[in-house]
């Protein structure tokens, strides 16, 4: 059942590439999506190890990555606020 549905999986990503490909739009939105993933994980980096955040410490994890992919600036503020109100 297992290599079932992982067949499924693998069909359905070749598939959706294949779409995403053949379109000229496409090639934008990918090219802003990818701009926006590395600019948030380095602004995360960069965050963690200059030592602006005092006792804090956002790791980089496809969750707070996409958080801040999504939000921005404001979901850096969403990440500490939970991690201050959690830990």
């Amino acid at each position: 059942m297992k290599s079932v549905w992982l067949a499924m999986l693998i069909g359905s990503v070749v598939l959706l590439l294949v779409v995403l490909l053949r379109q000229r739009l496409s090639w934008g939105w990918l090219k802003r999506f990818g701009l926006h993933l590395v600019t948030a994980a380095l602004a995360l980096y960069v965050l963690n190890y200059s030592g602006v955040l005092q006792g804090f410490e956002i790791p980089l994890t496809p969750a707070t990555i996409s958080t801040v992919v999504l939000l921005g600036i404001p979901g850096i503020g969403l990440i500490l606020g939970l991690q201050y109100v959690v830990l």
